[in-house]
Order: C-alpha cells, then sequence, then structure tokens
C-alpha cells in the first residue's frame, strides 16, 4: 500500500472515534443517545436535501464538507450541549487545538483544505457556513421535537433558552427554516416539554 493511502486509512480511523463521542438527544424511536458523527452524517443529508430549495444561493458540497468536519474536535473535547454558554471560549480553542492535531496527521495540502472548512464554519462569515450553522442548531431542535423534548425536559432547558440560542443563528442563515421551526417550538412549549 503506498505512503498516501495509508495516511487516509490511518486518518479514517482516527475519526471513527467520533461515533464515541456521545452528544444529548436520543434518535426518534432508539433508546440510546444519538453521536456526533450519527449527528454530522444526519445534517450533512439535511444540506443536500434543503440547499436547493431553502439556499439555492449556496454551494451545498461545500456545506456538507463543513458539516461533515465540523465537530471533529470533539474527538478529543467531548460534546458540550448546544444551550450551554459557559466556558464557550476556552472549548472552542481546544477543538481548534485537536482540529490541529487531526488533520496534522494529513498531507498539508488535504489537511488545511480540511481545516480551512472546519474554520469557515466556526468563523460563520459566508452564506455557506451561516446555512451549516443554521442546520446545526436546528437539528437538536428537531429530534426534541420528535422525542416530546426528551433533551430539554433531562437537561432543564427552557423555552426561551432554546429560542435565544438557536433562533438568531437558524434566521441568519435560513430564515425558512426558522419560519418553519418557530411556531412548532410554540407548540412543543403548550405541550409541556420543556425544562423549567
Amino acid at each position: 500500500m503506498s505512503d498516501g493511502l495509508q495516511t487516509w486509512v490511518d486518518f479514517a480511523l482516527e475519526i471513527d472515534a467520533l461515533k464515541g463521542v456521545e452528544r444529548k438527544s436520543k434518535p426518534p424511536g432508539l433508546d440510546r443517545y444519538e453521536n456526533a458523527a450519527e449527528h454530522s452524517w444526519q445534517i450533512a443529508l439535511l444540506a443536500l436535501g434543503l440547499a436547493p430549495q431553502l439556499a439555492p444561493e449556496v454551494d451545498a458540497a461545500r456545506v456538507v464538507g463543513m458539516l461533515l468536519v465540523h465537530d471533529l474536535g470533539e474527538i478529543d473535547t467531548g460534546d458540550t450541549i448546544v444551550y450551554a454558554t459557559e466556558g464557550w471560549a476556552e472549548r472552542k480553542a481546544a477543538e481548534e487545538a485537536a482540529i490541529q492535531r487531526i488533520f496534522g496527521r494529513l498531507p498539508a495540502g488535504r489537511g488545511d483544505a480540511l481545516r480551512s472548512l472546519w474554520l469557515e464554519f466556526e468563523a460563520a462569515e459566508t452564506a455557506a457556513a451561516r446555512f451549516a450553522h443554521a442546520l446545526d442548531r436546528a437539528m437538536p431542535a428537531l429530534l426534541n421535537l420528535a422525542n416530546a423534548g426528551q433533551s430539554w425536559r433531562e437537561n432543564g432547558i427552557s423555552h426561551a433558552r432554546v429560542v435565544a440560542r438557536i433562533g438568531p443563528p437558524i434566521r441568519d442563515g435560513c430564515p425558512a427554516l426558522w419560519d418553519y421551526l418557530a411556531p412548532r417550538l410554540d407548540e412543543a412549549q403548550a405541550k409541556g416539554w420543556f425544562g423549567v
């Protein structure tokens, strides 16, 4: 096997560790928490489906690339629920160090290209990155809506906290998605699906 091929095999095995990073939401119908690899895969597919309808100005392939790499730093840091606000800067610095380590295993041009996608997602300055952020923020809410608020109730997350944390990035990156989600969050509140 050539060294180049072995490098990619080693990288694929390294990122397999993302399957072991547990998140706070359960897949509908399952009695276990999803992992970060499942989350990344799910929103990448959602991006392929929604981008042409909801954000035709963005490059869907670029968005998918961002979504596939956006949580790789969690291999070293673990996952933090999206509604947490304490220590966010320190957490992001630790994730960036992990990204340097993980992508540093690849040939310079390829590792740099993947790191660039991660940095673009983190900066959220391009239309593609804002759309990717919108999906990343929306998916946990969609899972909670499918699970009668499972993660919100388990973690004491209020309706106001959800709207304040996910509303702005979803509105900014995909207004039509927020228009879809906001009334469903209000309905969930009326049903008592939020923590206090």
